[in-house]
């Protein structure tokens, strides 16, 4: 399996879970070895309760560890931190994992039902069962509904499939 890490893939993931803050806060973490959320906050100019939030976000995914250890003075814990990119990949792994699953429920969906819809922009495609309830109306814009060939939609589910499929190598 081919490796899925690189600079640009961390700032994607960084800016997936965050925003630009957490590509900065990555960016200040991937050329420092261990520093702290004081530290962090001072190099990058964000508040350290956002810094904090970042994160600790970023640690529920395990893509930065953390150290803790107590100030002799003031008795108050610091808190340490460190990117552990060796753990990006399988995070990227478990999120196409989480996608392809949608996306197959999503199939089977498409596949399963029947759908009518008033060509409206705006308004929204309905399965067989609502629409014979609604007598073939829009309950939107009131027009007639008319069968909407799906077909489109499911060779394309089925080709995003295949391609995380062969990229999962499963």
């Amino acid at each position: 399996m081919f490796s899925i890490v690189d600079d640009d893939t961390l700032m994607k993931v960084a800016a997936s879970l965050g925003n630009e803050e957490a590509v900065k806060i990555v960016e200040i973490l991937k050329n420092s070895g261990e520093i702290t959320d004081d530290q962090i906050a001072n190099k990058t100019g964000i508040r350290l309760n956002t810094v904090r939030k970042i994160l600790y976000n970023l640690y529920s995914h395990s893509l930065v560890s953390l150290r803790r250890t107590r100030d002799e003075k003031t008795g108050w814990f610091i808190f340490h931190w460190k990117l552990q990119p060796n753990q990006l990949e399988g995070f990227i792994l478990s999120q196409k994992r989480r996608v392809l699953e949608k996306l197959v429920t999503r199939l089977e969906y498409e596949k399963n039902h029947d759908f009518y819809y008033c060509y409206t922009p705006g308004c929204k495609r309905i399965p067989f069962e609502d629409a014979v309830e609604l007598v073939f109306r829009c309950p939107i814009c009131n027009k007639p509904l008319v069968h909407y060939d799906n077909t489109k939609i499911i060779e394309i589910l089925n080709q995003k499939i295949e391609q995380l499929r062969k990229e999962l190598g499963e």
